[in-house]
């Protein structure tokens, strides 16, 4: 998942195998689509496409591939997944093709560019060896960046009123209730697409990319949403997968309305990691000298928020949005000195001193006010992309109480992780059961046992779901996304050999690997 898309992200019965009987029968009309041509040119369309300059500064060249909307009516209406492909540096030695899917659900082409180059400055390290072996294919998933789009036109504010407040009792889960009916009614123009924006569909299109790209067999490598892709590929063309790595996957139970429902805990956890490194530093931010000192600070901030919003700059935080400015997705100095600048100003905001928020802080509340709509974001087609992975309970009561049951044991997180989504009045349901993760196809898991986003139980889950993987571990880390997006140290590199080795060798470690936090 992309710097921002993480930052944002983060304030944001099947049998094995099923699939419907339709798309069953519909495998026979697959061959046009195996069989097309691709046909590459250059991946920057203007001016002000910086991804695609990316691309092409790193050598890589772009197409689009035509896949059918519905696999259960592979005679009925296609749509264009986008492609970006660069071959490998070291011919002589090449292994076969690496498909990148950096996460979100949201555009992976620049997959390509991180392997290849880095992305600097958030994610500078890149994967030379990898690139020098590999061909490697980065594709926008159905309905978001360059492919086929499904956009309802929701307004970043209206958006992050239903995903990123807090909603622990009656007053604000109404008015989450109201919002959530809202942009459910945006998307209705969109029957048509809603039911076709699954993952199990995603996957399907991976296949056609597959089979387009001339390749017997593909690699893997994705992170967060990238390692669910990637498993639940691994679950429908387990024949057709060669290397397998999944970066900080989910519980194969999450996907869906409820990704973010068992969270809470593992932000509590990430957040008092953060509350160690502020005591340490309390020199520089005066935050408190303890871990329990720099958490009361946290909850006088609440406290504060609650009685009255907190004039932020020209911004108004109010208690509901408290949770979700205070949602950390990585345990870097960097990363922790930008979130204690941030707590310092809500701090100083809530004892009524006048603040000005920092240029990231700034960035993230104007968002909460923005009437813009941010396509680049993929909100909609994130919230088609759940929706369609597994139905929702259609009756509000039962988050509301789900919230309140777990409010004693979640107090900061609870009402934020549990909060009602457009997927409860949704113009559309599911045309598939859930995908049931369960294969022995070798895969290597990689993960953090501090993970805030996806919490290491889930992660394990996965790595039992998946009987023939192994799976590397950072210890005592909090951080989301382990592989390349982590600052270089002796604990990355023991990850980087791991994680190389496979990619590079084939061979899986021959037992779990633990790696120790620098």
């Amino acid at each position: 998942m992309k710097p921002a898309r993480r930052a944002l992200a983060v304030l944001v019965s099947g049998g094995l195998l099923t699939v419907t009987a339709g798309v069953s029968a519909a495998t026979d009309d697959m061959t046009r689509f195996e069989r097309q041509t691709i046909a590459w040119h250059g991946c920057r369309t203007g001016d002000a496409d910086e991804t695609g300059a990316r691309l092409d500064a790193a050598g890589a060249r772009c197409g689009e591939v035509t896949v059918p909307l519905d696999y259960a009516d592979t005679g009925g209406r296609t749509i264009s997944v986008a492609v970006a492909r660069r071959p490998a540096t070291d011919s002589a030695h090449r292994i076969g093709t690496l498909v990148v899917n950096t996460g979100g659900p949201g555009p992976s082409r620049e997959g390509v560019t991180l392997l290849a180059q880095g992305l600097p400055p958030d994610m500078p390290r890149s994967a030379p060896e990898l690139a020098a072996r590999y061909d490697l294919v980065g594709i926008d998933p159905r309905f978001f960046g360059r492919s086929t789009p499904l956009e309802c036109g929701w307004p970043t504010g209206l958006y992050l009123r239903s995903a990123q407040l807090a909603t622990p009792d009656r007053a604000t889960f109404d008015r989450s209730v109201v919002t959530a009916k809202e942009l459910a009614s945006r998307c209705s123009a969109h029957r048509d697409l809603l039911p076709h924006a699954s993952t199990r569909a995603m996957a399907r299109d991976l296949d056609v990319v597959r089979a387009a790209l001339g390749a017997p067999r593909i690699s893997y490598l994705g992170w967060s949403f990238g390692s669910y892709l990637g498993a639940v590929y691994l679950q429908l063309f387990p024949g057709r997968a060669d290397r397998v790595v999944l970066d900080s996957a989910a519980s194969p139970d999450a996907a869906g309305p409820g990704l973010t429902r068992e969270t809470a805990p593992a932000d509590a956890a990430a957040l008092t990691d953060w509350a160690r490194w502020a005591a340490v530093h309390n020199g520089q931010y005066g935050l408190g000298d303890s871990v329990l000192g720099v958490l009361a600070t946290i909850d006088h901030i609440g406290r504060s928020a609650a009685r009255a919003p907190l004039r932020v700059g020209s911004h108004r935080v109010d208690a509901s949005m408290v949770p979700g400015l205070l949602l950390t997705v990585s345990d870097s100095d960097e990363a922790y000195a930008e979130f204690s600048a941030q707590v310092r100003v809500l701090w100083d905001a809530a004892r009524g001193a006048a603040v000005t928020p920092t240029p990231a802080q700034e960035w993230k509340l104007a968002l909460y006010t923005s009437s813009e709509v941010l396509p680049d974001f993929g909100f909609s087609a994130t919230i088609a992309n759940q929706c369609a992975d597994r139905a929702a309970s259609r009756d509000p009561e039962t988050y509301y109480r789900d919230i309140q049951a777990h409010l004693p044991t979640e107090p900061r997180y609870g009402p934020l992780a549990r909060h009602l989504t457009p997927c409860a009045f949704w113009p559309a349901v599911p045309v598939e059961a859930p995908t049931r993760i369960g294969t022995g196809h070798a895969a290597l898991l990689v993960g953090a046992t501090g993970d805030p986003a996806t919490p290491y139980p889930g992660q394990r889950a996965m790595h039992r779901a998946l009987t023939g993987s192994r799976m590397v571990t950072l210890d005592r880390a909090f951080r989301h996304g382990v592989y390349l997006l982590s600052e270089p140290g002796a604990a990355t590199h023991c990850v980087d050999e791991t994680v190389l080795g496979y990619l590079l060798g084939g061979a899986l470690p021959a037992a779990d690997r633990i790696c120790a936090r620098g």
